[in-house]
């Protein structure tokens, strides 16, 4: 868990801006759930026999009450609860986002940390692929809205229950013929979740798994049909993809669609953004049956790729700092202070004393445009120094009004 400092949060905001207006474009509205949920609302929505739920989640017992508590690993759940609880689906479907933090117990790397934050999004409600195909073409505007290249698409399906469970039968006795070839977590996973197995990133495994049986031998018509569709509007919008078929998600909640953006860039976790269908997960977790899709995307890994791009965001400084000496001086220059700042600029007003010369040198140091300037002098004539620290001009005695003008017509001239 690490801590964003001053001189990083500017392009966490520059992100955190982009992405709510590229929300704003397409409909979703801003929903923020609590942190600490129940325990079991994971369990039950991500699946017992996950690593989430295993290895990495923070849980804790309330000791007011004994309730059992967990700091969310995820969002997904949290915003399927609130929506039960809220009634939120009672006029309709609807599209929703969050950002803010989850949390995880795993192996610290490259753009990856115990506490993360997430951008996350949601359609309730929606049935065809048509919403699969909207978040994939969202996808991949905003990486070119964020000058991002290099990312891929993928994708598969994981067909329904029914399709799930002859798929599941005919892995399980293909993977206990290779009982001998399996590591340690898969022989964990062969009865409980053997799916997962086919997500193993150990190099070891990579024989077992290119010749396991696949998915879509079983796949029911409905499902292919779905699929297909989706393929075909993400040709028609000009989105580049590939069919992973062994792609699978490590949550249980998953059915149908799912997909990955990918990059090599990052080392071997290079997934910035995930998502697919869950169309049992509300029923699951006790609202009327109701499909669903969603995808969420890792901020500090995607910030990490801007990083690697070049990509700065734009420097936020002061328009004015104001300068002064003197008691009456400092009484006059605060009014003034706040006079600029009710004129809609932004003003750093000097603190903690000190001459003139070493004031101005903090003001050309802060990056402010321009320094106010107060002194007796100016008290006495109820005006200002306004004097430009990064443009063309000669310092110019004038009133507040009219040194606000200035400020906000840099091509004012003060000479």
């Amino acid at each position: 868990m690490n801590d964003i400092l001053p001189d990083q949060a500017p392009l966490w905001e520059f992100f955190e801006d982009t992405v709510r207006d590229w929300l704003s474009q397409y409909g979703y509205r801003n929903i923020r759930m609590p942190i600490l949920e129940r325990t079991d609302l994971f369990v039950r929505a991500i699946g017992e026999v996950t690593d989430i739920v295993e290895k990495e989640m923070y849980t804790f017992v309330d000791h007011l009450n004994g309730e059992s508590l967990a700091l969310r690993p995820e969002g997904t759940a949290s915003c399927v609860r609130a929506a039960i609880e809220h009634n939120l689906l009672y006029p309709g479907p609807l599209r929703l986002f969050y950002i803010g933090p989850m949390f995880r117990h795993e192996r610290p790397q490259k753009g990856r940390y115990r506490q993360f934050h997430q951008v996350g999004v949601e359609a309730l409600g929606f049935a065809g692929p048509d919403v699969d195909a909207e978040h994939m073409v969202m996808g991949a505007r905003l990486w070119r809205r964020l000058g991002l290249d290099g990312i891929r698409l993928e994708i598969n399906t994981l067909g329904n229950a029914d399709s799930r469970s002859r798929y599941r039968a005919r892995l399980i006795r293909y993977l206990e013929g290779r009982a001998a070839d399996l590591d340690e977590d898969a022989r964990r996973r062969l009865n409980t979740n053997p799916l997962r197995i086919l997500d193993s990133k150990n190099p070891a495994m990579q024989d077992v798994i290119a010749q396991a049986p696949k998915l879509a031998d079983d796949l029911d018509e409905e499902s292919l049909k779905h699929v297909q569709e989706l393929q075909d509007l993400l040709h028609n919008a000009g989105v580049e993809f590939v069919v992973n078929t062994r792609l699978v998600r490590g949550l249980d909640y998953y059915n149908d669609v799912v997909y990955e953006w990918t990059t090599t860039r990052l080392g071997a976790q290079g997934t910035v953004c995930a998502g697919g269908r869950y169309d049992g997960l509300i029923a699951q977790i006790g609202g009327k049956p109701a499909p669903a899709c969603g995808f969420a995307m890792g901020i500090e890994r995607l910030l990490a790729l801007l990083a690697d791009a070049g990509n700065a965001a734009p420097a936020r400084v002061a328009d004015v700092y104001v300068v002064h000496s003197g008691e009456s001086a400092g009484k006059f220059a605060w009014n003034v202070a706040e006079t600029l700042r009710g004129k809609g600029l932004s003003v750093v007003f000097h603190c903690g004393g000190g001459s003139f010369k070493s004031q101005m040198k903090r003001a050309d140091s802060s990056g402010a445009r321009f320094a106010v300037i107060v002194g007796d002098d100016e008290v006495a004539k109820q005006a200002v120094g306004l004097k430009p620290l990064r443009e063309p001009g000669l310092q110019a005695q004038v009133s507040a009004d009219e040194a606000a003008r200035i400020i906000r017509n840099p091509s004012f001239s003060t000479t």
